[in-house]
């Protein structure tokens, strides 16, 4: 009789392999699932509308009673941006979390009214019980925020380490060194899989540490007799103390504007994770009343996001603050792929208002929260896992990162690159791929969730690129004639004053196609529907080259 087989421990990316962000990855075993992360991804171009991308939850929801918690690395957007989602599906699911994380997330479940959640602080060096297969540690790591943590799942097949987003940084700001004697311990006991971030795999060498900036802050204050705008990510809580700390050293007051980095700023001092000096506070509005030299604002939009405080005050729409010659402004962060041509908006707007500007490329004002190459290898030989998988990142960045474990000795075979909603199985001696379950990408618009489709975007980008024509006619079913004629009405197609005889024309077009209909015996206002959009839209390709949406509106009304 053959023996029945061992369950396997399922791995299910749902996110955060293939693209920056929604990073969100399933560990399963008989009848347990720990969840890894629940992050967001914000929309592409095309993505008109959309607001927010979040993980499909479809496997989640088809296991719900496996669910033994949701682990969260860190508290980034992409890390954490899902979360009410997460909970409105599984409001008894527990979330475990490091201080400053819960404080974010706390505040995020407020804004969507979510109370009562099973919130549980965890600490680095922490150890927790999910159900019968896994146990958890959090173990330090240094990020772009307080409190990240990598994360050891130990199951029945063996440890799983799943580093989060990190870099190995010796003189962090504010929090202990990257705990690499905890890591290199682990190795030691051994480590069965390896799930390391890869967004800088590309990049050679080290990520410098953050307390290097402090020396740029240094030398941009020292005589500097401006007033100073400082834009930076809302979460970098170290960055914002090095600006708090330097303000200070030069005698300048600080003012913190936008809601995010307000937001971030309260919840930091709350929970001790800053230290801000008596007295070195004030409220934006008495701002003016300062001499320039003696004032610093803090502010978000480093990545030109429009509406952001700095956006507003470059364009000149802030209710509290313009900016001119007598401000530096300085953009404390890395532009995000995609952004660039929103950051050159701005740079080129403040220009324009005789403002100077200092960025990460001619000054270093920014340093990375992600390790380099260098730093990959150090993780990759303290740990020295039988297998391997890059995560978080571009497709070309898990490319490049399951290269250098190549070149480290790993051999192939060992190493997989994982997919959204490909399951991987690992058993005591293999990796390797299984099926596929439902997963990808829910566009969130407003309130509506997952109620985006494809057809809905490609309908926006018609509109957005060729514009609208709506025709209502009437017709009597019962003559077989046309009752009201044909009115054209169009939006973003033409200027309808300058183009009265090609809207003429597209009423004609529309009266011939309902009198060729009727004249075949065709009364069902739908079919009729159908046919006048498609001659109508084959009329508008041939004369203008444009392919916009037909709406038809018909009635049946007798004479």
């Amino acid at each position: 009789m053959a023996k029945p087989k061992k369950p396997k421990v399922k791995i299910v990316f749902l996110g955060g392999v293939d693209g920056i962000g929604m990073n969100c990855t399933a560990f399963e075993y008989a009848n347990d699932i720990v969840v890894v992360d629940c992050g967001v991804s914000f929309p592409e171009d095309d993505m008109l509308g959309v607001d927010l991308v979040i993980p499909d939850f479809s496997y989640l929801e088809a296991n719900a009673e496996k669910l033994r918690g949701l682990l969260i690395t860190h508290g980034h957007e992409d890390h954490i941006g899902a979360v009410p989602y997460f909970l409105k599906k599984f409001p008894n699911a527990s979330v475990f979390a490091a201080r400053l994380t819960l404080g974010i997330i706390e505040g995020k479940l407020s804004e969507h009214g979510i109370r009562n959640a099973k919130l549980c602080e965890v600490r680095a060096g922490d150890t927790i019980n999910l159900g019968g297969a896994f146990s958890a540690e959090f173990i330090n790591v240094n990020h772009s925020m307080p409190d990240a943590c990598a994360i050891c799942l130990s199951t029945p097949c063996g440890r799983i380490l799943h580093t989060g987003d990190f870099k190995v940084d010796y003189t962090p700001v504010g929090e202990k060194p990257i705990d690499l004697m905890r890591i290199a311990e682990l190795g030691r006991k051994g480590i069965k899989l390896l799930l390391c971030d890869s967004t800088n795999a590309e990049r050679a060498g080290y990520t410098p540490s953050e307390s290097s900036v402090a020396l740029s802050f240094d030398r941009i204050f020292n005589n500097e007799q401006r007033r100073v705008v400082i834009a930076t990510f809302s979460s970098n809580v170290h960055r914002v103390q090095q600006i708090i700390n330097a303000s200070e050293k030069y005698g300048r007051k600080v003012a913190i504007t936008g809601r995010s980095m307000q937001n971030f700023f309260n919840a930091a001092v709350k929970l001790g994770y800053l230290d801000v000096p008596e007295d070195i506070m004030v409220d934006l509005s008495d701002v003016r009343k300062l001499p320039p030299e003696r004032v610093t604002v803090v502010t978000t939009g480093s990545q030109g996001e429009p509406m952001s405080a700095l956006y507003r005050m470059a364009f000149g729409e802030h209710n509290q603050l313009t900016l001119g010659s007598t401000d530096l402004v300085v953009l404390s962060s890395s532009a995000i792929p995609g952004n660039e041509k929103l950051i050159t908006k701005i740079i080129n707007e403040l220009f324009k208002r005789g403002t100077d500007v200092i960025t990460y490329s001619n000054y270093d004002v920014h340093v990375s929260g992600h390790a380099c190459r260098e730093e990959l290898k150090l993780i990759h030989a303290l740990t020295a896992p039988e297998f391997f998988m890059p995560v978080h990142g571009e497709f070309k960045h898990l490319v490049a990162h399951a290269d250098l474990a190549s070149e480290m000795g790993m051999p192939e075979n060992r190493i997989l690159i994982p997919e959204i909603g490909r399951v991987i199985e690992m058993s005591k001696r293999s990796l390797k791929r299984g099926e596929t379950v439902e997963a990808g990408a829910i566009m969130v618009d407003g309130s509506g969730i997952g109620d985006v489709s494809g057809v809905v975007l490609n309908d926006r980008r018609r509109l957005s690129e060729d514009g609208v024509i709506i025709v209502s006619a009437g017709i009597d079913s019962e003559y077989m004639t046309i009752s009201v004629p044909p009115e054209i009405v169009t939006r973003g197609f033409v200027y309808e004053k300058e183009s009265e005889e090609l809207l003429g024309r597209i009423a004609e077009s529309a009266r011939n196609s309902l009198m060729r209909s009727l004249a075949k015996g065709i009364d069902d206002i739908s079919v009729l529907r159908t046919r006048l959009r498609d001659d109508l839209a084959e009329y508008a390709r041939k004369r203008t080259k444009r392919r916009p949406m037909i709406v038809t509106i018909l009635f049946d009304v007798r004479l």
